[in-house]
């Protein structure tokens, strides 16, 4: 790599650090098809709509210039139900997805600056076509840790699920409403599942809406079949508390038994890794053992 070649590397990488200084530090334009998400009712909102943050961070500000500056088609379709899950917006993912891409894009030319600092010279194509390479596979890691992070966000959810299904019925069996067992249940834990429902219950009465229309609306968003049955069980509840008392404790139960389930099948999955370490310290141990002999025989012929 000749000094040139160093200097537009290193010129080019002071340019970017400084224009994204000075992006940092303008102020930034409010989403307000965001805002109108959030002030509009259930019905009316797009699915997956997060409200945007009262102060963006560089990772949001650096969506939003995604979202306006880049062709639709290189950004993809953000995943609504699994940003709805983890709370963040599309500006939110788009911004790291970028902020991946261009830090895939400095490491190779720093380390070929480095390598060529100290003597071992790189030719510019390694540099180049890594970058290309380490950029595309970084764009694209932060959709596969969102869809990791949203399983195990669902799952909470749904371990948070049983116990709200287990005050709704102790609610009913008391010989309270539907409506009345749904919002009162949901006024007992101050988790954001539990806050989240009690949220869309409020905003249902204020519209006029059911609360089981409210809580279907909230499990197709989130993608949670377990609060759509909760919602159709309320939905059909009448006045014998009882039998409704019935069909709640065992959606309950069989709740409770598909996350046992889970996390069993999570933990025979852990103990099969741990059986390959073990396998390999046994057969270091087994060589350990075996080389003496080996060795004396080899020395003896």
């Amino acid at each position: 790599m000749t000094g040139v070649q160093l200097a537009i590397i290193l010129g080019a990488v002071v340019g970017i650090g400084l224009a994204g200084l000075v992006y940092y530090l303008v102020p930034a334009q409010p989403d307000l098809g965001d805002v109108v998400d959030r002030l509009a009712p259930p019905a009316r909102r797009r699915p997956g709509a997060v409200a945007p943050t009262v102060a963006p961070g560089m990772e949001e500000r650096m969506g939003m210039w995604a979202e306006r500056t880049l062709p639709a088609r290189l950004l993809g379709i953000p995943p609504a139900r699994d940003l709805a899950v983890m709370r963040q917006t599309p500006a939110q993912f788009y911004g790291r997805k970028v902020l991946y891409a261009l830090l895939g894009l400095a490491v190779p030319p720093l380390l070929g600056t480095f390598f060529t600092l100290i003597g071992i010279h790189v030719p510019l194509v390694i540099p180049f076509g890594a970058s290309l390479v380490l950029a595309a596979v970084l764009f694209v890691m932060p959709s596969r840790d969102l869809a990791a992070q949203a399983k195990e966000a669902r799952s909470n959810f749904a371990r948070a699920l049983s116990a709200y299904i287990e005050l709704c019925a102790l609610e009913r069996n008391s010989g309270a409403g539907a409506s009345v067992a749904l919002a009162t249940a949901a006024e007992v834990g101050d988790s954001w599942m539990f806050a989240k429902i009690g949220e869309e219950i409020a905003r249902s009465r204020y519209n006029g809406q059911p609360p089981w229309d409210a809580l279907n609306a909230l499990a197709d968003d989130l993608a949670l079949p377990e609060l759509a049955d909760v919602a159709d069980i309320m939905r059909l509840a009448s006045d014998e508390s009882s039998e409704v008392y019935r069909q709640l404790r065992a959606r309950s139960a069989s709740a409770r038994s598909a996350l046992l389930s889970e996390e069993l099948a999570r933990a025979s999955l852990v103990e099969e890794r741990m059986y390959f370490p073990a396998s390999i310290l046994g057969l270091v141990f087994l060589a350990l053992l075996m080389a003496p002999p080996l060795l004396r025989l080899l020395d003896a012929s």
